[in-house]
């Protein structure tokens, strides 16, 4: 069986490690260890009585409740069936421009929602261990091409400054920008665009809450953007894409004000003992993150560690090999509980010492 393309794969890394899914400790998917919260478990069992309706086409009550938290009107606002729907449609109009711009390494998803409409792509290519090349686009004179940027970065978790993306966005046809993991930052710490939509009728962010909320079996995102794009893209797919479970959830999510303090109470402390932990560690140099992820260079080579760590530990990390440019000098690791982070350092020591 191939390698996943996406972390969180536990059919595929279970049958390596020879034992079943339910065993195997998951740091390959950044997804948040400390949900659901049970604000939301409890949204999810109370919608049960609305599985025999269709959901509202509109989604007025959802919009309403993203509209408060944003602070952004409800027609500015497209619930989708999680991101990946939504980066398909952005595909369709990015792939309508002459090329779409793209910082490498970039998520795999990417380059799956332009070449489904023929989209071209024009990489950016970035080597990792240095600073990140916002300037080159700066200088671009593609006025009629696009720009797909992801911010914190995906896969090394680097945040762009705000004040660097700005002067971008007049130069380019159309932006999109992911914020999928921006949650996991506090308020005051984020650089998120979202306050800046109406200065940009050609900016979209694309959000995520099955990550920091831990619901990716949900299925749930949004896109924030100008009317016009969103009323395009709503002509474009399939009625009810986001189900009644989903929606009810959201708008608990948004809610739970203690589960997101808990989480950014949770992250900073945790992550900064991960990394140092790795770092002293032979032969590995985790790079310095600000999402719920550390992307570490490695010696020896990626893909090697990680059947090790499956077959003597059921321990699953994620490799690179699905980012070309990384290849199997690095993987990438979720932030986990103290406890589970514990076991990924002896697991990695012992692997690395053999």
């Amino acid at each position: 069986m191939n390698p996943p393309p996406h972390g969180g794969n536990v059919a595929w890394a279970a049958t390596i490690a020879g034992c079943p899914a339910s065993a195997l400790l998951d740091f390959s998917a950044s997804i948040n260890p400390l949900g659901p919260p049970p604000s939301v478990m409890a949204a999810i069992q109370g919608a049960f009585i609305q599985l025999c309706h269709y959901p509202d086409p509109t989604y007025s009550q959802l919009r309403s409740q993203l509209s408060c938290y944003h602070q952004v009107a409800p027609e500015w606002i497209l619930p989708g069936n999680g991101s990946a729907e939504l980066l398909t449609l952005a595909g369709r109009s990015l792939a309508q421009l002459s090329s779409t711009v793209m910082i490498t390494p970039a998520f795999g998803d990417y380059y799956r929602s332009l070449a489904a409409f023929d989209g071209q792509i024009l990489p950016i290519p970035w080597p990792v261990e240095q600073s990140f090349p916002l300037l080159q686009l700066q200088i671009l004179p593609l006025k009629e091409a696009g720009l797909l940027l992801n911010n914190p970065h995906n896969p090394t978790g680097y945040l762009l400054p705000k004040s660097d993306i700005l002067p971008l966005l007049s130069r380019f046809k159309l932006v999109l920008v992911d914020e999928a993991f921006m949650d996991f930052l506090p308020p005051e710490n984020q650089h998120s665009l979202v306050s800046d939509l109406a200065n940009y009728p050609n900016l979209i962010i694309l959000r995520s809450l099955t990550k920091f909320y831990s619901l990716p079996g949900l299925r749930f995102g949004y896109a924030l953007g100008h009317p016009e794009i969103l009323q395009q893209w709503q002509a474009w797919r399939d009625p009810w894409p986001v189900n009644v479970l989903a929606e009810a959830a959201a708008i608990a999510a948004l809610e739970d004000q203690h589960f997101q303090q808990q989480t950014w109470d949770w992250l900073t402390s945790t992550r900064q003992q991960l990394q140092q932990a790795l770092s002293q560690l032979p032969s590995l140099n985790p790079l310095t993150s600000a999402a719920n992820f550390l992307l570490v260079q490695t010696e020896i080579p990626a893909s090697q560690l990680q059947k090790s760590l499956l077959i003597n530990h059921q321990i699953l990390i994620r490799d690179c090999l699905s980012f070309p440019e990384l290849g199997d000098r690095f993987f990438r690791v979720a932030v986990r509980t103290e406890l589970d982070n514990q076991r990924l350092i002896a697991a990695l020591g012992a692997c690395l010492e053999s």
